[in-house]
């Protein structure tokens, strides 16, 4: 039977494993996620919802109501992160779903609670009181002396945990407002983690192992290195797994999955064990790693299947001695005591015999930001590592090895110097150089291509040349140019066909940039068409010419067929009856783009009628600002060429509130929270339909009409973007611009081309001569892009705009010779 699962989400890497644990296809499976976590959530999902947080409760609530609406109340609620524990079981209890609730999850989050039931099961705890004020905490020091901790009583990873040496150090303590904490005094004793299954009431443990903490979660808060080594002391062990079964029994009578924190003391022979805390999750850092590449349990799965109703698994409910398994270690570096700053240096000279078995490291040229704690930030540490080995003082040695070994650098970025953002590939002078004339003036710009910089050099400071544009290569070139770099920076692309590498590159670097899985999703034309709720149209992906026959069939002619993944309209037509859709089948399905692998399949969609327009969006931290509006101009049918657009006031059209609300929402569906986007829209007479969303500036000169007619800069407002600001989109004017192209008449090489006296007209901005004859161009479907020429003009009206054109392309002499004409072969 089919169940809605809703799934709160905030993990970038892959801790959870969500498409192994349910069927996303029979089952629908909902997600509501943090924006750096989107490309960690399989696609298959029913629907992701962004919200900044998913720990911000009024944000967290409204995105629950949304996919309520939509998919109705969930069968199961699941929240894998401790910081999410408490909404998901405050929600429950609210909707009447099955699962953990308040209550049942107290003893497990709220220290003050866990310690009255542990002392009343005679459970070693040490004294806790709750710390009201100064007085308080100045009677229970005068009792148990100093130094003393302050908690927060439901706190995660040490986060705003304080010692307090002294009652002078008491006196400057300020007690947060918003925040219950405890009192407890320190101990200096080792600490211990314990990780696994409680199987509840009789059965007790189900597979657990140990591990002794190298040096503290506390500490790891001021910057030292934290790691943990699994123990394989029988007599420790055997000490250890009864004070754990006596502690989940006194909290728990149910299974769960727990992480439980120990102070150790005492001689090797005779340890004393007393309680530190407990979490009702999988234990953190790298332990949902270790226990699924090494141990084989997917700690993660099992907390997901009793999440969902189901029982523990059979592998799960027990392992092997400790001495017939490898040990297992992790390992976590210091992290920069000054953030942001960025990586000028990581590298680790061992082998995987000597050190750790897989890293997770900074790259050169990333940066750092500040994250507190390390449940929800600790990817952004120093690194990570993961060991493993016979014994736990192999694994400790290699642990030990790695510290003394991993050479890890930050400088500190500085505010003041220049800031620098690095263009990923150019284009042609003609279609962008007024892009880097618009960023050259107030902002430092680099390079990377994969071809020598010409033009550039007149705006660029720095260019890096790389062998393609896989994202391994342009981590490296762009990660140079920021180390090189004192100052803030970004990275940014116009180019469609660079688009998903970049954002792979810029998430590798820690830049802010659409995401990856925004990116494919906008590259993707069936992700798209799968993903987006408002501005319908009727579609079917299509292997064969029998499928695309049977789908036009059921949306009825005319139909438009299309590539999943090029661009520039390339493979796009329009068939009125299944003869034309049989031609244009095939023209589809062999159509290619310069540096873009087509997907496997085509889209039939319904054809949409109504005029076209497409929408340059401003989007900022998940605001998304409509903000320039073109009306497009196609000819050659049905082949759907661009061949003009206009830029006029649209805000008062009747259609601009629908519009609106639609782009707004389909940002949302795809998961784009940053950068400037580029929508095709029809307004077909049941309202806005999208065409397709580009997560780039748009081309043909788009974004210069815009800033013509409006005032706003695209361009400008996307290198914002890149480095972090909130983008300038305030319209100081409203006037009319238009661009035309213009083709050859027919095939043939265009010899010369004549503008000196359209140049001249009132309201002709710019005749751009878009080649360089002699020139062969072959008109759509049989040529790429064959423009000879672009006229931009301004009026005062559409119509002025037009009668400019109309005056200025009769006055340009385009000599061609036709491909018939002998002289043309």
């Amino acid at each position: 039977m089919s169940k809605h699962v809703m799934i709160l989400h905030q993990w970038t890497d892959r801790f959870a494993e969500y498409e192994s644990y349910i069927d996303h296809a029979s089952n629908t499976v909902t997600y509501i996620a943090a924006p750096w976590s989107l490309g960690s959530i399989p696609d298959t999902a029913a629907a992701v919802k962004q919200i900044a947080s998913t720990e911000d409760e009024p944000l967290l609530r409204g995105a629950v109501d949304e996919l309520i609406a939509q998919y109705g109340v969930p069968d199961r609620i699941v929240a894998l992160n401790e910081s999410d524990l408490d909404l998901a079981a405050v929600l429950r209890e609210e909707l009447g779903v099955p699962g953990q609730t308040p209550p049942e999850l107290a003893p497990f989050r709220d220290k003050l609670v866990m310690a009255e039931r542990l002392t009343e099961a005679g459970v070693a705890v040490p004294a806790t009181a709750h710390a009201v004020d100064h007085q308080v905490v100045r009677s229970f020091a005068d009792e148990h002396g100093w130094p003393v901790l302050l908690k927060p009583v439901s706190g995660t990873s040490s986060i705003g945990v304080t010692r307090l040496d002294s009652a002078d150090d008491l006196a400057a303590f300020v007690f947060p407002p918003d925040e219950i904490l405890l009192i407890q005094p320190y101990l200096p004793y080792e600490i211990l983690h314990v990780d696994g299954v409680s199987l509840g009431g009789g059965p007790g443990l189900g597979a657990w192992r140990a591990s002794r903490y190298v040096n503290t979660c506390f500490g790891y808060t001021k910057g030292e290195p934290l790691g943990s080594v699994e123990i394989d002391d029988p007599v420790l062990l055997s000490r250890v797994e009864d004070f754990t079964t006596r502690t989940t029994a006194a909290l728990g009578a149910g299974p769960v999955v727990f992480h439980l924190e120990l102070f150790v003391s005492g001689p090797q022979d005779a340890p004393e064990v007393q309680f530190l805390e407990i979490g009702a999750r999988p234990g953190g850092a790298e332990v949902p790693f270790l226990w699924r590449e090494v141990h084989g349990i997917d700690l993660m799965k099992v907390t997901f299947a009793l999440q969902v109703g189901d029982t523990v698994p059979d592998e799960a409910r027990s392992l092997p001695p400790v001495e017939e398994t490898e040990r297992v270690g992790w390992l976590l570096m210091k992290t920069p005591e000054v953030r942001p700053c960025r990586v000028v240096a990581s590298e680790l000279a061992l082998s995987a015999e000597d050190g750790p078995y897989e890293t997770v490291s900074p790259i050169r040229g990333q940066t750092i930001v500040a994250t507190p704690g390390y449940e929800h930030g600790y990817e952004n540490s120093g690194a990570r590592f993961r060991f493993r080995g016979r014994s736990s003082a192999e694994v400790l040695a290699k642990v030990e090895r790695t510290v003394g070994a991993y050479d890890f650098r930050c400088r500190p970025v500085d505010p003041a110097a220049p800031e620098l953002v690095v263009f990923v590939g150019s284009g042609e002078r003609v279609y962008r150089e007024y892009a880097y004339k618009a960023v050259a003036g107030g902002t430092r710009i680099a390079l990377v291509s994969t071809s020598e910089a010409t033009w550039e050099h007149e705006y660029i400071t720095a260019h890096r040349r790389v062998p393609d544009t896989k994202p391994d290569s342009l981590v490296e070139a762009i990660g140079d140019l920021f180390a090189e770099h004192d100052g803030n920076v970004g990275v940014m692309t116009w180019a469609e066909v660079l688009l998903e590498d970049t954002a792979a590159a810029a998430a590798r670097l820690g830049m802010r940039h659409m995401s990856p899985a925004a990116a494919a999703n906008c590259r993707d034309k069936l992700s798209t068409r799968t993903r987006q709720t408002t501005g319908l149209v009727r579609f079917a992906r299509v292997e064969t010419e029998e499928q695309a026959l049977e789908a036009a069939e059921s949306f009825g002619y005319p139909v438009v067929i299309k590539p999943r993944s090029l661009a520039g309209s390339v493979g796009v037509a329009q068939a009125n009856n299944r003869d034309e859709l049989v031609e244009h089948f095939a023209m589809t399905s062999a159509s290619s783009f310069p540096g873009l692998t087509p997907l496997s399949g085509s889209i039939v969609e319904e054809y949409v009628d109504g005029p076209e327009i497409s929408i340059d969006s401003v989007v900022f931290e998940g605001e998304v600002q409509p903000v320039n509006v073109a009306r497009k101009r196609l000819g050659f049918e049905p082949y759907c060429q661009e061949v003009g657009h206009l830029v006029a006031p649209w805000r008062d059209e009747e259609w601009a509130d629908a519009v609106r609300s639609m782009l707004v929402q389909t940002h949302r569906d795809l998961g784009i929270t940053d950068g400037v986007t580029h929508a095709e829209v029809r307004l077909s007479p049941s309202g806005p339909k999208l065409i397709e969303l580009n997560g780039r500036l748009g081309g043909d000169f788009i974004p210069l009409l815009g800033h013509l007619a409006i005032g706003v800069d695209l361009t400008s407002a996307a290198v914002s973007i890149a480095l972090g600001h909130r983008p300038d989109t305030e319209q100081v004017r409203d006037r009319c611009v238009e661009i035309r192209f213009l083709f050859p008449a027919e095939d043939g090489t265009v010899e010369s081309v004549d503008t000196a006296a359209a140049e001249l007209l009132d309201g002709v901005v710019e005749v751009v001569r878009l080649i360089k004859p002699p020139i062969p161009l072959r008109l759509p479907p049989r040529g790429l892009e064959p423009r000879v020429l672009a006229v931009i003009v301004t009026g005062d009206s559409p119509e002025e705009c037009r009668h400019i054109l109309d005056k200025a392309e009769s006055l340009i002499d385009i000599r061609l010779t036709p491909f018939s004409s002998p002289a043309a072969e």
